[in-house]
């Protein structure tokens, strides 16, 4: 699962059998009251008496003045909080209100898992934040194995942003063997370079790092947005430490059910893409006499088809093949922003000049290590969280009868969750997301009725477990993050909520936000 326009800013990614149970030091089904629910409150004292200092950022951040830096250290295994300790970066703007009107710290987390909030506090100088940064500590933090916060990798970065590389919508066996392969040689890969600590990149000690950092900072409780995987973290915090919540907000919700995380719920993501890659195609058809690719979303598929085709025998500029022509496309489907652009490209291909495709999609050598540590933090918590079949059989069958309806995601999704067949860690229990009528405050849900990458049965999933939450739901649209992505009624539910603690009376629904205009080179 991703994150928006405004996430995107930031960075992120993508985000999928079983029964719920709080988990045990050794990944296994523990007691609610555990070993590592006692390390998380001796850490969370040492740093609430240590403070965080924040000071300049690091010179490999490239980052303004103005956005300051600090480190808080949290167990790297919470059943031994005497034991081994990493530092996690954070990073803050001061609210720029009048004191009195100051209400602490406001926490972000991007999703991914692996995506980095550390630039969010620079979004306060934008207008559809301007008023909450006057009130609040702006905070952006990167999580555990995340940039500089102990940054986990399972391959080079040089190979892993190695192109082209193919991506076939129906792959023979061939091909399929040759997925198997690498995501096992991508398994042993994070053991090798994770060692011990590959274990402890959890959602749930995710969780209590935030709970870590809550008091780090200062806060008797906590208030966080969190976006796409965000509201997965942000749900089990909310489970958690309830009594610890002052406001928190779900943007893009994934579906907590124990047993959607993370198999079945990536099996959702694929099927539910289908319908976003046909709004896209819709758009560009609405929009022929631009873009030339045909008056139907069936013409557009065929030459999607046939360039992608194409591709797997003449890479465009020896970078772009099928891989990552795909890939680019894919974020159209997240987000309604890359339209014009990605159009643009396929049509002037079609008519003869690759020049836009190659610039828009060849992979750039200066964010491999970034993305790669992505990828690889992404791969450890979603492998480490929950069960996976271990039988390719069972992955085959799945992802097979799947792709008959639904094949613009499916095969992609599958092969980038493969290593979790073969993974060597222990596997934990997902916990059993939920709290009672009063445990919480109110808290806000916003979602959008059409996104793929986190489906909308996930918000209600959502509502229905953390009692009293309300809703606020974007009609007709899928744009993937709604929270200060545009949407003006959206956005003044969630600066009222955050300003004022009040939530709507009741469930509220929003109008999609206007469709981006088409754009040519002509």
């Amino acid at each position: 699962m991703r994150a928006v326009p405004l996430y995107a800013t930031i960075g992120s990614l993508v985000l999928s059998a079983l029964t719920a149970v709080p988990a045990a030091a050794d990944g296994g089904p523990g007691p609610a009251s555990s070993a590592e629910e006692r390390g998380t409150a001796v850490a969370a004292a040492r740093a609430s008496a240590a403070g965080i200092s924040f000071g300049a950022c690091p010179e490999e951040e490239m980052l303004p003045d103005t956005l300051k830096c600090g480190t808080v250290s949290v167990p790297l295994d919470y059943a031994e909080p005497d034991g081994r300790t990493i530092d996690l970066t954070v990073s803050r703007t001061l609210a720029t209100g009048p004191a009195a009107g100051r209400q602490g710290s406001f926490v972000y987390n991007p999703g991914g898992p692996g995506a980095s909030s550390i630039t969010f506090p620079l979004m306060g100088e934008m207008s559809e934040w301007k008023e909450v940064a006057e009130a609040y500590d702006m905070v952006g933090y990167a999580p555990r194995g995340v940039g500089a916060s102990a940054p986990l990798s399972c391959q080079d970065p040089a190979a892993f942003a190695q192109s082209p590389t193919d991506s076939p919508a129906h792959p023979t066996a061939a091909y399929k063997e040759q997925r198997i392969a690498q995501a096992r040689a991508y398994a042993r890969g994070c053991e090798k370079h994770g060692g011990e600590a590959l274990r402890h990149y959890t959602s749930l000690n995710n969780a209590r790092d935030l709970e870590v950092l809550r008091a780090g900072l200062g806060d008797e409780r906590l208030t966080f947005m969190g976006a796409s995987y965000g509201t997965y973290l942000g749900s089990l915090y909310a489970t958690l430490f309830p009594s610890r919540v002052r406001r928190m907000v779900f943007d893009s919700a994934v579906d907590p059910d124990p047993e959607q995380i993370w198999y079945r719920s990536n099996l959702d993501q694929s099927l539910a893409f289908e319908s976003r890659w046909e709004d896209f195609r819709r758009w560009v058809a609405q929009h022929d006499d631009v873009y030339g690719l045909g008056p139907t979303p069936e013409a557009v598929q065929r030459h999607y088809d046939d360039v992608r085709t194409r591709l797997a025998t003449e890479p465009a500029g020896g970078k772009v093949g099928p891989g990552q022509f795909h890939a680019a496309f894919r974020d159209a489907a997240y987000y309604d922003d890359y339209w014009a652009m990605r159009a643009t490209a396929l049509s002037e291909y079609v008519q003869g000049n690759p020049e836009p495709l190659v610039t828009q999609m060849s992979p750039r050598a200066i964010t491999a290590k970034d993305d790669e540590n992505a990828r690889a933090v992404y791969t450890a918590i979603e492998c480490n969280d929950a069960p996976w079949p271990e039988e390719w059989e069972v992955w085959d069958r799945d992802h097979t009868d799947l792709a008959r309806i639904a094949p613009f995601q499916t095969w992609d999704n599958a092969f980038t969750n493969l290593p979790c067949a073969f993974w060597p860690a222990p596997r934990q229990q997902p916990l059993d997301v939920s709290t009672g009528w009063g445990e919480l405050p109110p808290v806000l849900i916003l979602a959008a009725e059409r996104d793929a990458a986190t489906p909308y049965k996930g918000a209600l999933e959502l509502q229905r477990r953390l009692r009293g939450a309300v809703l606020v739901t974007e009609r007709d649209a899928g744009t993937h993050g709604v929270g200060g992505a545009g949407n003006a009624c959206v956005d003044e539910h969630m600066r009222r909520y955050l300003l004022t603690g009040a939530t709507p009376d009741g469930d509220a629904e929003c109008a999609p936000r206007a469709e981006p205009n088409p754009v040519s080179l002509d």
